[in-house]
């Protein structure tokens, strides 16, 4: 009998204990090792692949092993074919390329890929057998809703981003590059599609789609590109469905964090709109040649009451606006300078100069202050510590690289 079908929920510790003890000997499953010849033909013929990073030294990544192999066995029983779902490993040690090419900066990380296309989003979830098989059983779930009608459109929740497909038939191959784009953006739209005679009213000039952005009043907007065209298409989707200026949560904030590129984030009442439209306006406005060095985000105040208190304001003080530059938090003056043309780009700019840090340390800087005005003497200042840095992965479930380059 199988060890997960005693204890489902199996983690860490008492798999360790069983080990220790010779209780537990493993069914090794079917996991695949990579390498540099074998990765992408691997991935590419997956429709699903969780690939374990590991080092042999690591002793997170040692304990995750037998709970990786019996993960496997059971997800094998729900998924027999051997390309439908992959389990796969890389010992990153013996190849540190694919760790390099991954950006792999922590031991054990498991990733997902769908075609050979990796997932932003990591496996962050708790290290049992019972938790990574649901995970790919979710990831197994059909993303798309077959609507039967197109009045089923009424109903749709317009606080979520919406991708409605409209096709002649489902077999086609305009559908499956929607499924595909479907599959890879799940966590960030919604995805419906009808077929036949149900969707031909909106099929007057052949199979589309829209896309239904958030809010009842906001229009509609139209895919124009080809819809065989994997690389437009998913570029189009992305672009609606992943917003410039994103929401972090306890949730997410470990992600975030492990981009490491600093926050700037708008602190926010949730029954207050208008302050988070201003912001995505502003920073849409202002920023969009920044995104990449900077990740825009917006928080709950009353969620992050503690981030709030490091900068000395509370939630009443809301709306505020800060930078996290995981080592210091730097808070714009006035939320109302957020109206003033340039003062929020040049906020940005102060911290890519280090003109933020310097003047937290020491003062104004000296080209800033009136001529024939200036002194020698430093005003020296505390500057709150990072508050976001300690969402960043726990050392007490990976083994983290402090130097990338040592891969």
């Amino acid at each position: 009998m199988k060890l997960t079908s005693i204890i489902p929920a199996l983690d860490l510790h008492y798999f360790t204990i069983l080990l220790v003890a010779g209780l537990y000997c493993p069914v090794w499953g079917e996991i695949t090792s990579l390498d540099v010849g074998s990765i992408d033909d691997t991935l590419n013929n997956a429709g699903v692949a969780l690939v374990n990073f590991y080092a042999d030294w690591c002793r997170f990544s040692q304990m995750l092993h037998p709970i990786f192999e019996e993960a496997s066995n059971v997800v094998r029983e729900d998924y027999p074919d051997n390309k439908d779902v992959v389990f796969a490993r890389v010992d990153c040690d013996q190849h540190s390329e694919i760790a390099q090419r991954y950006r792999i900066s922590k031991y054990p990380t498991l990733k997902l890929f769908r075609n050979g296309m990796m997932m932003k989003r990591e496996y962050r979830g708790q290290r049992s057998v019972a938790a990574i098989a649901d995970f790919i059983r979710q990831q197994k779930v059909q993303p798309i809703m077959e609507m039967k009608s197109l009045e089923e459109l009424t109903a749709i929740d317009r606080n979520k981003r919406t991708i409605v497909g409209y096709f002649e038939q489902k077999e086609s191959e305009n559908y499956q590059t929607f499924e595909k784009v479907a599959n890879i953006l799940r966590d960030d739209c919604v995805f419906m599609a009808s077929f036949g005679d149900v969707s031909k009213p909106e099929r007057f000039s052949g199979d589309n789609m829209i896309y239904k952005p958030m809010g009842e009043n906001v229009p509609d907007m139209v895919y124009l590109g080809s819809l065989t065209n994997f690389d437009l298409t998913f570029a189009w989707t992305q672009d609606k469905c992943v917003p410039l200026v994103r929401e972090i949560t306890f949730e997410n904030g470990e992600e975030l964090t492990e981009e490491g590129i600093p926050f700037l984030i708008l602190f926010h009442q949730k029954d207050d709109p208008g302050s988070l439209e201003k912001f995505q306006h502003e920073v849409a406005r202002q920023l969009i040649s920044e995104k990449g060095s900077i990740n825009f985000l917006h928080a709950d105040c009353e969620k992050f009451r503690h981030p709030l208190l490091h900068i000395q304001k509370t939630p009443a003080d809301c709306p505020v606006i800060a930078i996290d530059s995981f080592r210091h938090m730097y808070v714009l003056p006035e939320y109302s300078d957020l109206a003033v043309p340039g003062k929020l780009k040049q906020f940005v700019l102060d911290l890519h100069s280090g003109k933020l840090h310097r003047e937290f340390h020491h003062g104004p800087d000296p080209t800033d202050s009136t001529p024939g005005q200036e002194d020698n003497n430093e005003v020296a200042s505390n500057p709150p510590e990072s508050s976001f840095q300690k969402l960043a992965p726990s050392e007490t479930r990976y083994t983290l690289l402090r130097d990338r380059d040592e891969l």
